[in-house]
């Protein structure tokens, strides 16, 4: 990504009047969406099934028995979706390929059909000037791979690089920016943990299993690609973090702040910075025996392949305070985490029910530098979603909420690269009203308004206060 300067941004005002906070030149600004979410075309032109088809059609596993159609229909309407990227005057578009659509059956035979959407998606956006940006992986593991044991069977490992080398070679002429995973928390957590995701098992063991199955993914893809890679192309993991925080500042309260970082943070991220898993967190999930089982010799060493820059997805923090009992498991999404309680989220909340805390992100970004010296940093994904996104008569959604989170962070971003922080761009979470998940339809993190039973897009007002950042470069003071 361009380099950025992190040198002190405040514009000069003689008069007094607060003044908009700048971005270093160059800052990248963005939008991202995922395959699941917004495609569509779930049966069309050879697209096999998914694991996310499965889950969503079971009934009692999303809300209101919603599934990933009729979703965008972004698979047809792509050129409409690319001119409202162009009205917001963003520079780059995240997006993820879906492996089902380009291997149906996760390993073997190619779908002509599907690579060549992804070429008229990735044509489109560059004569439109928008670079794009390529996930591998968010989630949607062809029904195929699960049934022959998915994140949890080692030879997955394999069959994704073969994936990766099919996408690069394709794509590779024209894509120079490439990220194998998004959030491999929530794919091993959510989704062979708590089972609250697709293929929704319920086991802690497995959730670390498949994590360390990610990680090992994740590495070899990134040598593969660069082995066949041209000079100008950069490769990236992106994960998700959610600060910790404590009310009370004693070893009690701290330790409980450890082990939350350290199995929902630096499990993902050490491996791949350092070749290693933090021994305190081995220590702390010893008990399920899972993770050091799998962890064959020369894995580390493959996991740590070096990446161009990393991947930051924030939403809220998690509020943690000590258990009475240390040896009582913790329930929630973190296998093998016992002695703490996690908290309410305080309010104001999401529609999600999460905390809106925009110094958290400032915090996350300061923390990662520390951690990560020298390495970029990209927030990949940054957004809220909250209920009464209606377009009135006028043609508009007024969404001052979103809105208000989204200047909010924009501001801790900056604020990060003041302190120093080596932040590269912003990509806003979401493009789209979407399909989110567990959460069905009814959780809207668009900056556009999507009418599902019309597909009718609306800019909200989020969207024109997000095209006037992108504008100016900079950010209104608060």
């Amino acid at each position: 990504m361009t380099t950025t300067d992190s040198g002190d941004l405040t514009v000069a005002d003689p008069a007094g009047a607060r003044k908009p906070l700048a971005f270093p030149p160059g800052f990248v600004w963005g939008t991202a969406t995922s395959s699941f979410q917004i495609e569509g075309a779930t049966t069309v032109d050879g697209r096999g099934p998914s694991i996310w088809d499965t889950f969503s059609a079971t009934p009692g596993k999303v809300d209101g028995g919603d599934t990933g159609e009729p979703a965008c229909e972004h698979y047809t309407r792509y050129p409409e979706d690319i001119a409202i990227m162009r009205r917001l005057g963003v520079a780059a578009y995240r997006f993820s390929l879906s492996w089902p659509r380009i291997q149906p059956t996760g390993a073997g035979a190619v779908e002509p059909r599907g690579l060549a959407f992804y070429d008229r998606l990735v044509d489109a956006l560059l004569e439109a000037g928008i670079e794009p940006m390529v996930t591998l992986y968010h989630w949607d593991l062809p029904q195929a791979s699960q049934d022959r044991g998915g994140w949890v069977n080692r030879d997955i490992v394999d069959e994704f690089v073969d994936y990766a080398r099919i996408a690069h070679a394709h794509l590779g002429d024209r894509v120079k920016q490439w990220t194998t995973f998004n959030e491999p928390f929530c794919a091993a957590y959510l989704g062979y943990g708590n089972g609250i995701h697709a293929p929704g098992i319920v086991d802690p063991a497995s959730a670390l299993k498949a994590a360390h199955h990610l990680l090992l993914a994740h590495g070899r893809a990134v040598t593969a690609m660069r082995a066949q890679a041209r000079p100008e192309q950069e490769f990236s993991l992106v994960l998700n973090f959610s600060t910790p925080r404590i009310a009370v500042q004693d070893q009690a309260h701290r330790e409980a702040a450890r082990k939350v970082e350290g199995i929902g943070h630096r499990l993902f991220l050490e491996p791949v910075l350092r070749g290693r898993y933090p021994a305190d967190v081995l220590a702390d999930v010893a008990h399920l025996d899972a993770l050091e089982p799998v962890i064959k010799d020369g894995d580390l060493a493959e996991i740590a392949a070096p990446i161009d820059w990393l991947g930051v997805n924030y939403y809220n923090p998690t509020r943690i305070a000590p258990a009475a009992d240390p040896l009582v498991e913790t329930p929630g999404a973190l296998p093998g985490l016992r002695g703490v309680e996690i908290l309410p989220a305080e309010g104001p909340l999401t529609h999600t029910g999460w905390e809106q805390e925009a110094d958290g992100l400032a915090d996350l970004l300061r923390w990662l530098a520390a951690q990560a010296p020298g390495l970029p940093l990209l927030v990949t994904e940054n957004g809220s979603a909250f209920p009464g996104d209606e377009v009135t008569p006028e043609g508009r959604v007024h969404d001052p909420e979103r809105t208000a989170y989204l200047l909010a962070h924009l501001r801790a971003v900056r604020a990060a690269i003041q302190d120093g922080v080596d932040v590269r761009g912003y990509l806003a979470w979401s493009l789209l009203d979407n399909f989110e998940w567990a959460f069905g339809y009814d959780k809207r993190f668009g900056l556009v308004h999507v009418d599902f039973a019309t597909q009718q897009r609306t800019l909200k007002d989020s969207a024109l206060a997000y095209a006037q950042v992108v504008a100016g470069n900079a950010v209104p003071a608060e």
